[in-house]
């Protein structure tokens, strides 16, 4: 028999081989994700999510916190958020953009639904992008920030975004969600 049918006949042998046993594991293939704390913000939201909202949330609105206006001394600013979810989305589960306005009388507070105020913060000053449970910053979360221009752009995320994410989300997010 020449060399060539016998080499085939390995190679077709070893291929049975590989289909009789269910072929090569995959697992080397695929990325290792390390194990979520069960403390992680992320997590916790994703499962409060699931549980009471269905694994869906969309455009809820929230007034959020009163900080210094870094650029006018003595101005009071206060954030307005936006978050969305859908755990059946392969990219960007949650989404939580995050805009800006002066600071509300308690008279608007009572006038205004959330919605309306964050209408007024005409442009977003930042949003994050998550889709899996862990600290903000894995491989396929995304943080876009304002330029100076006003527009919206990819940003590195280091320990103070982390941060910041975590304290929209421990801080307005859990108890505004709770409430509702």
């Amino acid at each position: 028999m020449p060399a060539h049918r016998i080499s085939f006949a390995l190679f077709a042998a070893f291929c049975g081989l590989l289909l009789t046993l269910g072929g090569p594991t995959t697992d080397l293939a695929k990325e290792k994700n390390p194990a979520v704390s069960p403390d992680d913000v992320t997590l916790r939201l994703f499962q409060l999510l699931d549980a009471s909202h269905g694994g869906k949330l969309s455009d809820f609105y929230l007034v959020g916190d009163v900080y210094a206006d870094p650029n006018t001394p003595g101005k009071e600013l206060q954030h307005v958020f936006k978050a969305e979810y859908d755990k059946e989305r392969a990219f960007g589960k949650f989404r939580l953009d995050v805009r800006t306005v002066d600071k509300l009388t308690p008279m608007q507070l009572h006038d205004y639904t959330a919605k309306e105020v964050f209408e007024f913060g005409d442009a977003d000053i930042e949003k994050f992008t998550k889709t899996d449970p862990g600290p903000f910053g894995k491989t396929g979360d995304v943080y876009l920030r304002a330029t100076s221009e006003g527009a919206l752009a990819a940003s590195p995320i280091n320990d103070g975004v982390q941060k910041e994410y975590e304290t929209y989300i421990t801080q307005w997010l859990f108890p505004a969600l709770a409430k509702k």
